[in-house]
């Protein structure tokens, strides 16, 4: 397997691509222990915001490959760029 090879790095581009939710978390959750187990850092590319949140202690978003917002996915999320890239600018009534 890939991991056999000690590398310092895996790229995991939509792992949670076809899964469903609670399927999703769970590998979220999976992905998490790898670091620590493996001695290895993940860089994982995902829309799945449950996966993110669950496998992730540091993110970065990209909006038209521009890095608007990186940290701890509570702050991120939290940030009016991430929600407005993610969901389009809310109209304020």
């Amino acid at each position: 397997g890939v991991l056999l090879d000690k590398p310092r790095v895996a790229i995991l581009d939509e792992p949670a691509a076809g899964l469903g939710h609670e399927e999703s978390v769970l590998l979220g959750e999976r992905l998490a222990d790898v670091p620590k187990h493996f001695d290895i850092s993940l860089l994982v590319i995902e829309h799945d915001l449950d996966l993110v949140r669950a496998a992730c202690s540091t993110i970065a978003v990209l909006n038209f490959g521009e890095i608007i917002a990186t940290g701890a996915p509570a702050e991120v999320f939290a940030m009016p760029a991430v929600t407005n890239a993610y969901l389009g600018e809310l109209a304020v009534m």
